[in-house]
């Protein structure tokens, strides 16, 4: 048997994918993983406050283009985190580019290194943020993250 595994960033996106079909928005399902020395800090997916209506059921509620029930995966990630304490200097594995809001709590948690899957609206002043704060951004496309796993010893 080879020893065909997947690199750390492709186990944790991986991973990141896997939670965001826990999410509960019809409009893009979201997942982040937060990990510290290759070890998971905590997860979130996209959806609802708990125990309120999920856009799954009810349908999304849209202000200004956005659906205002739907707490983002990134901020369900840190409070998970919250409840046992986050590590300065965290790499977020996200399935979908950091929104402006979400990048800046990532930033002001610590978080030093961001792995991305999808580039879906990517803010120029999150950008910013990121260089400013000498934060790593690394894009990695969907496509490469399916073949590592085709490609990886599982039995």
């Amino acid at each position: 048997m080879s020893d065909n595994r997947l690199a750390w960033d492709q186990y944790f996106a991986a991973q990141a994918l896997l939670i965001a079909n826990r999410a509960t928005c019809r409009r893009a399902k979201v997942g982040a993983v937060l990990v510290k020395d290759n070890k998971v800090i905590a997860t979130g997916y996209n959806g609802s406050v708990s125990g309120t209506e999920h856009c799954l059921d009810n349908g999304c509620l849209m202000v200004d283009g956005h659906c205002v029930r739907t707490i983002h995966a990134e901020v369900n990630a840190i409070l998970q985190g919250a409840e046992r304490g986050i590590p300065q200097g965290f790499t977020a594995y996200v399935t979908h580019f950091p929104c402006l809001n979400c990048s800046k709590q990532l930033l002001q948690v610590g978080c030093k290194r961001v792995v991305y899957i999808n580039e879906y609206r990517i803010d120029d002043y999150a950008r910013y943020l990121y260089q400013e704060k000498g934060c790593d951004l690394v894009h990695l496309p969907l496509k490469e993250v399916k073949q590592a796993i085709l490609d990886a010893d599982f039995i």
